[in-house]
């Protein structure tokens, strides 16, 4: 239940501040940037040493390949939205329904893993809340500042964010009805996609390829709070030793 409530707040959250403070790009591509760094650290920290570990271990890379195919795949819908590119595209060259359609199976089978984990916070859950929210917000951001919003319905706008909201719910329900032995190629798959969203985002080109110490500011603030998580995960007594 708290995996539950997690995953959908994490999602009302963002769109709440993309809704209402959604016109400062700039913020929404530093949150990017920030959980960029903490979703790659716990790609490599956390995700892949447990698909690496288990029994299928050797013949999984292909499943990252996958993840990695299928995110390049969903991004023909979504138009980038993973990325911060809303910017770029209005009502006109991104439909309402693909977007939905993309992010719903991107955040569908990000959840498929959680129905294995056995911790109520674990780094793989936290990871999926972090990347929730610069997501929700750049949804928000989209959905309810358009010119044409304020003349029609809303509703449409609330489908797309409740269907984004229980979707990762709904694919840890899912989950459930699958053999655990099935649960590495899947975390291999959501793997790639981590891998995919968090690196494009890091090594996106900056204007004239110059340095952006802003940017490399925030991918190190976000790893040092996923091995600040990975520290207190694995060595839980660190915490209490004094």
């Amino acid at each position: 239940m708290i995996t539950v409530v997690l995953l959908i707040l994490s999602v009302i959250t963002g769109v709440f501040l993309g809704k209402h403070f959604g016109k400062k790009e700039k913020l929404a591509k530093n949150l990017l940037v920030l959980s960029a760094g903490f979703l790659i650290t716990i790609c490599l920290n956390e995700v892949f040493p447990q698909v690496y570990s288990s029994e299928a271990g050797s013949s999984l890379g292909i499943f990252v390949i996958a993840g990695v195919l299928l995110q390049m795949i969903l991004e023909a819908l979504t138009k980038g939205f993973e990325h911060g590119h809303f910017h770029h595209h209005n009502e006109h060259n991104i439909l309402p329904v693909a977007l939905m359609v993309g992010l719903f199976i991107h955040a569908f089978i990000e959840g498929i893993p959680l129905a294995n984990e056995k911790e109520h916070l674990s780094p793989y859950l936290l990871g999926i809340v972090f990347h929730n929210l610069p997501i929700s917000f750049i949804l928000g951001a989209f959905l309810f500042n358009r010119k044409n919003e304020s003349k029609t319905s809303p509703y449409p706008s609330l489908l797309i964010v409740a269907l984004f909201a229980l979707a990762s719910p709904m694919g840890m329900l899912l989950g459930n009805y699958f053999n655990p032995d099935l649960q590495p190629y899947f975390l291999a798959i959501v793997g790639g996609i981590f891998l995919h969203i968090s690196s494009v985002i890091i090594f996106e080109s900056n204007k004239n390829h110059n340095i952006d110490w802003v940017k490399i500011g925030l991918v190190i603030i976000g790893v040092s709070l996923a091995l600040i998580m990975h520290l207190f995960h694995h060595h839980p007594a660190a915490g209490h030793s004094h």
